[in-house]
């Protein structure tokens, strides 16, 4: 995250880790094909958030012209966000050779750290509204004047979240020229984990809730199976993928002073490779094929476990 490692042809960093000699001959390939128009894998990360944009906007719009009277429901939210993280992405990896322009800007590493950053808060925000509909169909079942809140405090959290965040860029602002490795950059790059922990936290206390309540309907109810079998994979995927994103961002606050372990700023090809397919990639394709099927048109009176997430309005009715 420090440095922005935009000279493509240029051999991998010395590292103080001792890192196996099929990883350094990886990325000595990788940044030998940077010289290439088109083969720098930059292009192919760039190629895999652009298709994942692609499909996030045509189920949003295969939503809205299902149900266009249920308005903005969380799915259409979550598609929607999906589709605008991806989107960044993709532009951000695509043009990655036009950022050597960046450097003459005496606010360059700020301008990075928003540049990388802003898209994993805003995946955080995508991510978490499914745990926030979750939250919603739990407490309505138990105690339904308890969902009143969720979503006040869901907003306000977010806000929470980006306000400290845009302090720490400011901050940055102030401190890198004078520091090498600024302390408001590793304050951010912990706020970061923080972040992640607390979507581990999330999936993973309402995941096994929700999927406690399912199992506690007949096994002979309809959806029961799918709906379980959602429920857990999701949890899974959501909270491997968050953790994953928390480890990998507490090892580079640890592993600062080794230029190869550089995460977020495209310093070590294949470890950014790793990153983002394992903690961005992997779950958005994942979660986007579990959640590909349209809502019916008509709303009808089922238990609420037999439709799907983007079946039910942004008030979920009562489980009967």
């Amino acid at each position: 995250m420090e440095h922005l490692q935009l000279n493509a042809t240029s051999e991998s960093p010395p590292s103080s880790v001792d890192l196996p000699d099929w990883w350094d001959n990886a990325n000595d390939w990788l940044n030998s094909h940077c010289s290439t128009s088109y083969g720098c894998y930059f292009y192919y990360l760039a190629g895999a958030y652009g298709i994942l944009a692609i499909i996030a906007l045509v189920q949003l719009i295969r939503i809205q012209l299902r149900v266009p009277e249920y308005g903005w429901t969380t799915q259409k939210v979550f598609h929607l966000m999906n589709c605008l993280v991806c989107l960044i992405r993709a532009v951000t990896f695509g043009l990655y050779s036009f950022e050597a322009d960046l450097e003459k800007v005496t606010a360059h590493l700020v301008i990075q750290l928003i540049i990388f950053d802003l898209p994993g808060l805003l995946f955080f925000t995508a991510y978490t509204l499914l745990v926030l509909f979750w939250a919603e169909i739990y407490h309505q079942a138990s105690q339904p004047e308890d969902t009143k809140m969720l979503r006040p405090w869901f907003v306000r959290i977010n806000v929470g979240i980006y306000c400290v965040a845009a302090i720490l860029w400011l901050l940055s602002l102030f401190d890198f020229a004078r520091n090498p490795v600024p302390w408001a950059r590793m304050a951010s790059a912990g706020f970061l984990a923080f972040v992640s922990l607390v979507a581990v936290i999330s999936f993973l206390v309402y995941g096994c809730r929700l999927f406690a309540m399912l199992r506690q309907f007949p096994i002979e109810s309809r959806g029961r199976k799918k709906k379980l079998q959602e429920v857990g994979f999701i949890t899974f995927i959501g909270s491997f993928c968050f953790a994953a994103r928390a480890v990998l961002i507490s090892l580079f606050i640890v592993m600062h002073e080794d230029a190869a372990f550089d995460i977020d700023m495209l310093g070590d090809p294949l470890l950014n490779i790793v990153f983002y397919v394992l903690c961005e990639i992997f779950i958005a394709a994942a979660v986007l094929g579990i959640l590909h099927r349209l809502p019916p048109k008509r709303q009808s009176r089922v238990p609420s476990m037999q439709r799907s997430y983007e079946a039910v309005p942004d008030k979920p009715g009562p489980v009967v």
